[in-house]
């Protein structure tokens, strides 16, 4: 549809991840406590509703697309290995054995 998007990096690493969630929360809990003491000096519940509102649209803005300081520790995947053959597999799994003993009570 539109080739463009096709070079726009669309993933975010584990620790962008917890970063994100952090801002989000940190900017939500932020914009709540100034509604409500602004909305409480003020005696309009309205304004606290704005603030906050403006708040989750800072925080989205911010957290929602996978900006580059959300992408600085990218997963180190392993090497891709043969396939094996599924005797072969039969073959180099280990039984699994009952190592616990049955106590019988009298």
């Amino acid at each position: 549809m539109l080739p463009f998007l096709d070079s726009v990096s669309t993933h975010m690493d584990y620790k962008g991840q917890k970063l994100a969630e952090q801002i989000f929360q940190g900017i939500i809990l932020v914009s709540a406590v100034i509604g409500f003491i602004y909305g409480f000096i003020t005696e309009q519940f309205g304004w606290t509703v704005y603030i906050v509102l403006a708040g989750f649209a800072v925080s989205c803005l911010l957290t929602l697309p996978p900006w580059p300081m959300y992408r600085r520790n990218p997963l180190k995947w392993q090497s891709v290995q043969s396939e094996i053959s599924a005797p072969e597999m039969i073959l180099k799994e280990k039984p699994v054995e009952n190592t616990k003993k049955s106590k019988k009570h009298k």
